[in-house]
């Protein structure tokens, strides 16, 4: 579509594949959207960091070839994803549970925000698999140029992720001040939260 770009093939298609799969959703999404209707604008934020940390570490994690030896030792695999699995459906579990007045299970802080966020990112180990299906349909075999052409997908994978974030962390706001005045909305809307993470959890657990 605009040519190759620092050794990328189709820069513009690169970019317009990657805004696409930010739209589907899945749990970092969720994690998001809960941390930044519990948590604020100051939680928010600190789990936009969080889930870009993650994926950064997982994105050069792969280019370092570590999902290559996952590949070749499903074992470890399968018990990366039930970590990631079970910590999901155990998020959900506490959400569901949760009782108005309840004090919180961890401190309410950025910093929590963060932490969660970034583990639920980590725990996703088909998000390694995801990165080596998709960086090499993009990579121009002529004149790819090594660690560079992987930064600049990096940093566009970065930037394109921060963006699309810090939208959804500014509309859910948007959203939790005007709702939170109704406690039995909250509450419901946690609820569905729990639900939802309960779900990706059983999802990714029995997926293969």
């Amino acid at each position: 579509m605009f040519g190759s770009f620092f050794g990328i093939a189709d820069y513009g298609a690169f970019v317009i594949a990657f805004v696409l799969l930010l739209l589907l959703p899945g749990p970092g999404n969720l994690a998001l959207m809960t941390s930044a209707g519990k948590g604020g604008l100051k939680g928010g934020i600190a789990s936009v960091f969080g889930l870009l940390l993650g994926d950064q570490i997982l994105l050069w994690l792969t280019v370092a070839g570590v999902a290559a030896v996952l590949s070749a030792n499903p074992v470890i695999f399968q018990v990366l994803q039930w970590l990631g699995a079970a910590y999901l459906v155990w998020l959900g579990v506490k959400m569901l549970t949760a009782k108005p007045g309840d004090k919180p299970m961890l401190n309410i802080t950025p910093g929590h925000y963060f932490r969660q966020t970034m583990v639920i990112t980590l725990f996703n180990p088909k998000a390694i698999m995801f990165y080596v299906a998709f960086f090499p349909q993009f990579i121009d075999p002529a004149k790819h140029q090594g660690v560079l052409t992987f930064g600049v997908m990096a940093a566009t994978i970065a930037v394109l992720g921060f963006v699309y974030c810090i939208a959804v962390v500014l509309v859910t706001h948007y959203m939790a001040e005007r709702i939170r005045a109704n406690p039995r909305v909250t509450a419901v809307l946690q609820k569905i939260a729990g639900l939802f993470l309960i779900g990706f959890g059983v999802k990714l657990a029995l997926s293969k």
